[in-house]
């Protein structure tokens, strides 16, 4: 049971730049955790074909994905890094008041991270030294510590969002329950939302490279080999993607019923409520059957709660509506390659569908991140909802506008850097993977 908010306002000039220092740090790192989650399973995918059909192609495509995996690793362990101490320095009024509370998550998302940094190297320092099968059953932890070490950040998400296991007396967190806190009701979308977003972004992205050799005239066996597991991978996870976006939607409805009317701009709260299209077409009564599957449901509108308690309304709707057309798109672009190879055995002939997966891949970046806007902005001004605002978990500390433009240089040299090596790894023969 939660009694009320706790503290009052810090008196910081720069919220607005810690926020955005946070969200750069976030929009940086992200995208790896897709890859952390989804590239090592495509990896022992790709080595379990070798050892089933004896293909030494499957060999070298694992071999060349697996150096990836490593390069990708490594620059995600700066930017997690960098995160963790921000969580720190930016926000010390929110891990001082509910450390206690997720504290176990975190620790055990740094026991993952290193058990999938022991095993990335295993794995790759064991090919052609471990015998095949156990060199395949070594890439089985990297793969499971990703999962778990995902699992438990995005725990202390849905946790900050559906706050639960303890209570406030006298201003202090007491009755602390971790695991009841961290297995709430709102963690189980986020995770498969973002368990499937991680296989689309990290398969998209992947296709969208050999799409795009595909497009320069590069018609080798391998290359046709990496395009259908990566678009595979990709379409199978991006139609399921609207399937949990839709019980996202509706858990949101019943838990944060502000942020579902910020989606959509719903001033008023309104029985049979309307959702409005391109255009500012409203099919009527769309809202509540949506959120609620009963056309003639009542939707609460921004009007429950005072405006310094709601979020900012026109980024929240952007971002929504960002995410929802994106996936779509994404959906029918998997369908399309699905039916097709189905029918035919074959990708598709037409140039038109290799340019849309070459799109595919920064699309489905944005879709991500217009899906963690709409999350994370949606629920302001709260970072703790209706707990604990923002602007008493910032810090107090000057010297915030110096930190942004110093980090913003060492995201772009770890994005050169990476871009330098992938591309010197693309332009090896495949034959020396």
């Amino acid at each position: 049971m939660i009694d009320g908010a706790l503290g009052g306002s810090v008196n910081q000039e720069y919220l607005l730049q810690a926020r955005q220092m946070q969200a750069m740090s976030f929009m940086v790192h992200i995208p790896l955790v897709c890859f952390g989650i989804a590239f090592p399973a495509m990896v022992l995918f790709v080595e379990g074909l070798w050892l089933r059909t004896g293909d030494p192609l499957y060999k070298l495509l694992a071999k060349r994905w697996s150096k990836a995996m490593v390069l990708l690793f490594a620059v995600g362990v700066v930017t997690g890094t960098i995160l963790s101490f921000e969580m720190g320095l930016l926000w010390p009024e929110f891990m001082a008041t509910f450390g206690d509370v997720f504290g176990l998550a975190f620790g055990v998302e740094g026991f993952s991270f290193f058990i999938e940094a022991i095993f990335i190297a295993i794995y790759v320092y064991g090919w052609d030294r471990l015998p095949p099968r156990v060199h395949l059953a070594a890439g089985v932890p990297m793969v499971i510590a990703g999962i778990t070490g995902s699992f438990m950040v995005i725990a202390v998400n849905g946790w900050m969002n559906q706050p639960t296991g303890f209570r406030i007396q006298g201003g202090d967190v007491v009755d602390i329950h971790p695991w009841r806190a961290l297995l709430n009701d709102n963690f189980w979308h986020e995770f498969v939302h973002m368990y499937l977003a991680g296989f689309i972004v990290a398969g998209f992205l992947v296709a969208g490279v050999y799409a795009f050799g595909w497009l320069k005239g590069r018609r080798e066996r391998h290359q046709r080999v990496a395009l259908v597991v990566a678009l595979t991978v990709a379409a199978l996870a991006a139609p399921a993607q609207l399937l949990v976006g839709d019980w996202a939607a509706r858990t949101v409805a019943v838990n944060q019923p502000v942020k579902l009317a910020a989606f959509e701009g719903l001033k008023d709260t309104t029985k049979g409520a309307p959702f409005s299209v391109a255009g500012g077409i409203e099919i009527p009564d769309l809202l509540s059957l949506l959120a609620f599957h009963d056309p003639s449901a009542t939707v609460k509108g921004l009007n429950i709660v005072p405006p310094e308690d709601r979020p900012p309304v026109g980024l929240v709707k952007f971002s929504f509506r960002t995410m929802v057309v994106i996936g779509s798109a994404l959906a029918a672009l998997g369908a399309w390659f699905l039916l097709t190879w189905w029918r035919r055995f074959r990708l598709p002939a037409s140039r038109w569908f290799y340019r849309a997966v070459v799109a595919a891949g920064p699309l489905s970046f944005v879709a991500l991140i217009a899906g963690w806007v709409t999350t994370e902005v949606g629920r302001q001004p709260w970072v703790v909802y209706e707990v604990m605002r923002t602007d008493e978990a910032v810090t107090g500390a000057g010297g915030i506008p110096v930190g942004f433009v110093a980090l913003g240089l060492v995201y772009a040299g770890l994005v050169v850097i990476a871009a330098v090596m992938l591309r010197r790894l693309g332009r090896q023969p495949f034959h020396a993977s």
